[in-house]
């Protein structure tokens, strides 16, 4: 469990969202969670999306606040609740308008992926089979991320545009959810090259616990995960990585395939599934929900991290890295 002095941050989860999920999140110690509220939905989508969120912070005040600052994990941590932060997995709300950054962050957005799976306006996603790079308008509004605070994720991007964008952003960006592909090599976990420019520029990678991401997918053990943490640590150091478990609790078939399939195209897109198993896969036994968080700390103790770096795993360097991140750019 989390106390004023140590934080529990996933930096990843698309849950149906409910009570129960809340409540959970409680009963795991977890002070904060980076929450999907777009896929695939236009602006005025995403704002019906912000508008069912607002209904949840005011029905549910006893278990979750709005977080927009680092300080409010600490408010939330403070009143026994967990504080969620907006994110979205693709440029869409932003459609093709780069004004529309700011009022994205305006309503709460703190971190947005370039790309989904596809090639957007901005960058390559990790299922095209050639990948040109940031665009000419990508590159336009990182500059406009990098000003107001809204965080550059490239979790679904190809190599090149992930490479890229480390290098144009001037703040730095983050993998939120995905696994090294020294591990496992699902075409969404990242390479040596991405891991270590990553964390050379100070940015941040959460390790995922989606199935279809882990050696063994649902049969993965917990000794298995840790060790692969281990392992990256090692690599790129402790102080560059914590925990995005893209967790999708509760979600119905029909989900999985709007996260694949949107409006683009006619047919299933089954990605990192399979026509035989097209939704979503069973959670390792050890990992089931929020109220496990627990088991990935001692986990990680089991492996050789000490309290200190176990902490940090778990939630002290997200929240050193949303401290830096959320706020307008710095001047020089």
């Amino acid at each position: 469990m989390s106390d004023k002095n140590s934080y529990v941050i996933d930096c990843l989860q698309y849950c149906n969202w409910s009570e129960k999920t809340f409540a959970q999140m409680r009963e795991g110690g977890v002070d904060a969670v980076h929450a999907t509220i777009c896929y695939h939905e236009m602006f005025r989508e995403t704002v019906i999306n912000v508008e069912q969120w607002n209904r949840f912070f005011e029905l549910h005040d006893n278990l979750i606040i709005h977080g927009r600052t680092a300080d409010d994990i600490r408010r939330a941590n403070e009143s026994g609740r967990t504080a969620i932060f907006f994110g979205f997995q693709n440029c869409s709300p932003i459609e093709d308008d780069i004004g529309l950054v700011e009022i994205c962050h305006t309503l709460g957005a703190r971190f947005m992926q370039l790309s989904y799976n596809n090639q957007s306006l901005l960058a390559t996603g990790c299922y095209e089979a050639e990948d040109p790079g940031i665009t000419r308008m990508g590159k336009q509004v990182i500059k406009e991320m990098n000003r107001v605070g809204l965080v550059v994720d490239m979790s679904h991007s190809a190599e090149r545009s992930t490479l890229e964008a480390i290098e144009i952003s001037e703040r730095p960006i983050a993998i939120t959810h995905a696994n090294p592909s020294f591990w496992h090599p699902a075409l969404r976990n990242k390479s040596d090259a991405v891991l270590k420019a990553l964390a050379q520029s100070g940015g941040m990678v959460g390790f995922s616990l989606y199935p279809h991401h882990l050696k063994g997918k649902s049969d993965c053990t917990l000794e298995e995960f840790c060790t692969m943490i281990a392992k990256t640590a090692e690599m790129i150091g402790v102080e560059s990585i914590g925990i995005g478990s893209d967790l999708c609790q509760d979600q119905p078939d029909s989900i999985v395939e709007w996260m694949r399939v949107g409006r683009w195209t006619k047919t299933i897109d089954y990605g990192e599934g399979s026509a035989s198993n097209p939704g979503f896969p069973d959670m390792p036994t050890w990992f089931r929900d929020n109220r496990d968080f627990p088991n990935l700390a001692t986990g990680l103790r089991d492996v050789g991290f000490s309290q200190e770096e176990t902490a940090q795993i778990m939630g002290m360097n997200w929240f050193s890295f949303y401290e830096n991140s959320f706020g307008p750019q710095r001047p020089e």
